[in-house]
């Protein structure tokens, strides 16, 4: 378990060749000042103002998936996953449109590739904070690929895009990967650990120091996952927004959409 030291990768209107093989050789990379510090605080007062809606509504899912509760430091309800974000907020939808996203999708090349921004689970939020009774302070090994497979479909490339909306330092946590492994073969995308129940350090993962407006792209079959900060309330809390890039079938959501089973295994393992 190490930290590595990545170049200052900046992300323009399109991606370079040094950019393209360093993201081909280890399945993610990192654009440094993506969106400004403004920008960040007008994004959490967003996902602020959606989470105070939907508690006040009573809402517990969107376009059939299930949002995640939790509890902060007084004792008050959170919504610590969110999904959909942009569909609530004319704010979310325009970045989605940010010329700068679709250099993204070029990432997935060979394939034709979209921003799937009411596919799968639309642009979420992930709010990791630890305290007594958060549901949600870290998340176990995975890929992101056996929801196809759940869907009954074969195994598609795909790219989750992480807007960073906190500071997080390597030694609080945070993404967590095996470089490389996105070029693993099915069994080992399957099988090299227990999804979602595995939450103990790999002696070949790499971290990193994120700061907020960061950008970062990882392959859906690279193995990574969330470390848990190692310290409680304030100072653990991160905040980082993922939205998919996906190619294949277009399979979009609205509000009568099931709920895929997926997500009811999740919400039983995962922590």
């Amino acid at each position: 378990m190490s930290k590595i030291n990545l170049p200052p990768f900046t992300l323009g209107e399109t991606i370079t060749p040094e950019q393209r093989q360093f993201f081909n050789k280890h399945g993610v990379i990192i654009f440094r000042n993506f969106i400004n510090a403004e920008t960040v605080k007008q994004f959490i007062y967003e996902t602020e103002r959606i989470e105070k809606q939907w508690l006040a509504e009573g809402r517990d899912k969107v376009n059939g998936v299930p949002l995640k509760f939790g509890q902060d430091e007084e004792g008050n309800p959170m919504v610590q996953r969110m999904c959909f974000l942009s569909q609530y907020s004319t704010t979310l939808h325009e970045f989605l449109q940010d010329p700068r996203l679709q250099a993204v999708v070029d990432l997935l090349q060979p394939y034709e590739g979209r921003i799937a921004e009411i596919e799968k689970d639309g642009l979420i939020l992930n709010h990791y904070v630890r305290t007594p009774n958060s549901k949600f302070s870290q998340m176990g090994w995975h890929t992101d690929s056996p929801r196809d497979i759940f869907l009954g479909q074969r195994i598609m490339p795909m790219l989750n895009v992480g807007i960073h909306l906190n500071d997080t330092p390597y030694e609080n946590g945070g993404l967590r990967v095996i470089p490389g492994t996105h070029k693993q073969g099915l069994l080992k995308m399957l099988f090299r650990k227990k999804y979602f129940v595995d939450n103990d350090p790999d002696k070949h993962e790499i971290g990193f120091d994120i700061a907020a407006g960061d950008l970062s792209v990882h392959d859906g079959r690279l193995w990574h996952r969330a470390q848990q900060s190692p310290y409680f309330g304030e100072a653990s809390r991160r905040r980082v927004m993922y939205v998919p890039v996906v190619t294949g079938k277009y399979m979009p959501k609205d509000e009568n959409s099931k709920t895929p089973f997926y997500h009811r295994f999740i919400s039983k393992v995962n922590i």
